[in-house]
């Protein structure tokens, strides 16, 4: 699986009998965020929790995945920053403790995982989004010898399209998110 921001979980959509179901590995899933800082350099941050899962049929190029982000493990190495962003003023925590992705739509081209669409819930508000596949690579897993799979992606959002507006324009509308996992088959 390329890239997947938050839970991967079957959507619950019916999929033949041949798709494969995989659980995200929390402890290989990476999820961070890049946005404009006043014009003078890129801010990044990251969510220290992302779970999930996933089901793929990659003989009928069907899947469907899942992912949920813990808000409050956002993390930036400044914790006087990290407890801003957990405010009012940006993620409010308190009143929305996880960011979530379901996917409608998995798009090939050829045998290669390109697209993942969906929806992006954050901050109260859902949105149409499309995870661009940087890297998706299905295996046996070198140590375990079992079936897994990897997925870097990435999206760009406009964070006022969620109600996200403290500090426009010097803080950028345009938040690009990364995600990087890795899922081990079940069952």
């Amino acid at each position: 699986m390329k890239r997947i921001l938050l839970t991967i979980a079957l959507c619950g959509v019916a999929l033949p009998a041949l798709a494969d179901n995989y659980k995200i590995d929390s402890s290989h899933a990476f999820t961070y965020f890049e946005v404009n800082h006043l014009g003078l350099s890129t801010f990044r941050g990251r969510f220290d929790k992302t779970t999930g899962s996933a089901t793929l049929d990659r003989a009928k190029q069907q899947g469907s995945v899942e992912v949920t982000i813990d808000v409050n493990s956002v993390s930036t190495g400044v914790e006087k920053l990290d407890t801003h962003l957990k405010n009012a003023d940006f993620f409010d925590v308190e009143h929305f403790p996880v960011i979530t992705f379901k996917s409608s739509d998995f798009r090939f081209e050829e045998d290669e995982l390109v697209q993942v669409v969906g929806d992006l819930t954050m901050h109260g508000q859902t949105r149409s989004v499309t995870l661009e596949v940087r890297s998706f690579v299905c295996k046996d897993h070198p140590m375990t010898r079992k079936p897994a799979c990897g997925l870097d992606a990435e999206l760009q959002i406009r964070r006022s399209d969620f109600g996200i507006k403290y500090a426009l324009p010097a803080v950028g509308d345009e938040v690009t998110i990364h995600i990087e996992v890795e899922a081990h088959k079940q069952g």
